[in-house]
C-alpha cells in the first residue's frame, strides 16, 4: 500500500521540528492509532506499519467471525473475510481474520486531526531530546544569549531552546540586557507539565570550579587538586588547592604568568576577588593562610570542637573580618573551623567575662542561677553568647527576670571597661605652707639669677 505523498509531507514536517527520521515512524504510527481511536472507542485490536523507505503506511484489524455483526470495529462475517481474502478458504465461525484498511479511507477526518496531533507529538518529541541532552550536561558550562530579562528570571537561549537563571542564581552585582552573550553553569533539569525546566546559575560554587578547570590546564589533567570552595557570589571567594607533583606550585599554576590565568576567571565573574590557599594538614597554617589577606598574630585552637580563636592587632581586625564578615565567615567555611576573631585588649575581656561566674554578682535570684546552670549558662561569657529565644522559650524566664540579669552583667562590663582612677593623696596644710615658702624661695633665687648677668653686662657697657 503506497502513500508517498502523505509519507513526504510527515518528513518535511519532522525535519522543520528537527525531529529524528527513526522517531517519525513511531509518531506516524501513533496518529493512525489515535484517530481510530478517536472515531472506534478502541484502537487495541488494531496495528501500524510504516515504512519510510518505501513510502508505506499499512493498517491492519484483527476482527472475528461471527454470523451476525454487532459491531463491525470487531466482528465480520464468514462471508464478508472470504470477499476480501477469497484464498482463505480454512476459515471458520470464531477465528481470528486480519483486515486491511486503506490510510486513503480517513479522508478529510486524517488532515484535520493529523496537523493538531503531529504537533502536540513533535512538542513532546522536542521536550524529550531537550530534556535527555541537558540531564546529561548537568555541571558543564555553556555559553548561551539572553533572551528576556524579568525581575526574578534572566531567560538565556540556546539555538531554540531556553534556559533560566532565577535571580538568586545570579551575581547580585550583574545586570544583563536582551543580546549579551553570557557563561552559566547547568544546574538542574525539572520536568514540568509546559516542558523541561532548565536551571542554569552563576553563583554556583561549581561554576567557579569549572572556570579554573578551562583556563589552568592542570586542574583538567588532574595534577592540582581544587579540594575546597567558600564564596561569596561577586565579592569574595577563596578556594584549597593542592599539586600532588611537588614540582608544580599549585597556587602559582592557578595564578598564572602575570597573573593572567586568575584575571580571566575574575573578570568573568565581575571583578570578584579571589583567594587561593594552598592545602595543608596543618591547622594553625591551614588557618592563618585562610585569613588571608589579614595575619593573625596568635591563633588558639581546639582541634576537637573545630574551633578557633584569632587575635590580630587593631589595624588587622578589620581585615580579617572584612565587610559584612565576609572574609572570617568564608575562611571558617573553607577550613570548617568556627573562627572567632579579637584584638589583644577584646580577648583579655573575654578571659575575664569566661572566668566570672553569675553567681558572684548580687541582684540575680537563685532560681534563675539554678534554671541558667541547667542550660550550661554560668559565666558572663556564656550570658553574653545566649540568644534571647533561649531565655523566653526553653528557660522560661520573664522580661522583668531578663533585664536583672542584663543589667548586672552590663553594670560589670561598665565597670571593667572604666579606666583605672589615679588616686592623688592629699597634703597637710603644714606641708602645703612649707611647700608655698619654698617655692616662693625659689622665685627669689630666679631673680636673682636671671637680674646678675644684666648688672654686668650695664657695667661692662660703661
Amino acid at each position: 500500500m503506497v502513500n508517498r505523498d502523505l509519507i513526504e509531507i510527515f518528513i518535511e514536517l519532522a525535519r522543520e521540528k528537527n525531529i529524528e527520521r527513526s522517531e517519525l515512524g513511531t509518531i506516524i504510527e501513533q496518529l493512525f492509532l489515535f484517530i481510530i481511536d478517536k472515531e472506534k472507542g478502541e484502537s487495541d485490536n488494531c496495528s501500524v506499519i510504516v515504512n519510510l523507505d518505501k513510502g508505506e503506511i499499512e493498517i491492519y484489524v484483527e476482527k472475528t467471525i461471527v454470523e451476525e455483526v454487532d459491531d463491525d470495529h470487531f466482528d465480520i462475517t464468514l462471508e464478508r473475510a472470504l470477499e476480501l481474502e477469497p484464498e482463505l478458504v480454512d476459515l471458520k465461525l470464531g477465528d481470528t481474520f486480519v483486515e486491511v484498511v486503506d490510510p486513503a479511507n480517513f479522508g478529510r477526518r486524517l488532515v484535520a486531526n493529523a496537523r493538531q496531533f503531529l504537533n502536540k507529538r513533535t512538542r513532546e518529541v522536542q521536550q524529550q531530546y531537550i530534556y535527555e541532552d541537558y540531564v546529561q550536561r548537568i555541571g558543564e558550562v555553556i555559553i548561551g544569549t539572553v533572551h528576556q530579562v524579568h525581575r526574578e528570571n534572566t531567560f538565556v537561549n540556546i539555538e531554540q531552546t531556553e534556559l533560566r537563571m532565577p535571580r538568586n542564581e545570579q551575581i547580585f552585582s550583574e545586570r544583563f540586557r536582551r543580546g549579551d552573550t553570557i557563561r552559566a553553569l547547568v544546574k538542574a533539569v525539572e520536568v514540568t507539565p509546559k516542558g523541561p525546566d532548565i536551571l542554569i546559575s552563576r553563583s554556583d560554587d561549581l561554576f567557579l570550579y569549572k572556570l579554573f578547570e578551562m583556563e589552568v590546564p592542570e586542574i583538567e589533567d588532574g595534577i592540582i587538586e581544587i579540594k575546597g570552595i567558600a564564596r561569596k557570589p561577586g565579592e569574595r571567594s577563596k578556594i584549597i588547592v593542592h599539586s600532588i607533583d611537588k614540582r608544580i606550585d599549585a597556587v602559582g599554576a592557578c595564578v598564572g604568568m602575570r597573573g593572567s590565568r586568575i584575571q580571566s576567571v575574575v573578570r568573568e565573574l565581575n571583578n570578584e576577588k579571589i583567594d587561593i590557599v594552598n592545602y595543608t594538614e596543618k591547622s594553625e597554617v591551614f588557618i592563618t593562610r585562610a585569613l588571608s589577606p589579614a595575619k593573625p598574630i596568635d591563633l588558639y585552637i581546639d582541634d576537637d570542637r573545630n574551633y578557633c580563636v584569632a587575635i590580630f592587632d587593631e589595624g588587622g581586625l578589620e581585615n580579617a573580618v572584612g565587610r559584612s564578615g565576609v572574609n572570617i565567615n568564608l575562611a571558617s567555611k573553607l577550613t570548617g573551623f568556627t573562627i572567632d576573631a579579637f584584638t589583644k585588649e577584646e580577648y583579655d575581656e573575654v578571659l575575664v567575662n569566661q572566668k566570672t561566674n553569675l553567681d558572684t554578682f548580687k541582684g540575680i535570684k537563685k532560681g534563675v542561677l539554678k534554671k541558667l546552670a541547667g542550660a550550661d549558662i554560668v559565666s558572663v561569657a556564656d550570658y553574653l553568647a545566649t540568644k534571647k529565644f533561649v531565655l523566653v522559650d526553653e528557660l522560661d524566664l520573664t522580661g522583668d527576670e531578663i533585664n536583672s540579669i542584663s543589667a548586672v552583667v552590663n553594670a560589670f562590663i561598665s565597670r571593667n571597661d572604666e579606666p583605672e582612677e589615679v588616686v592623688v593623696e592629699e597634703t597637710p596644710a603644714e606641708e602645703q605652707v612649707e611647700d608655698v615658702v619654698v617655692e616662693e624661695a625659689a622665685i627669689e633665687e630666679e631673680v636673682v639669677v636671671e637680674e646678675a648677668p644684666a648688672e654686668e653686662q650695664a657695667e661692662e657697657e660703661k
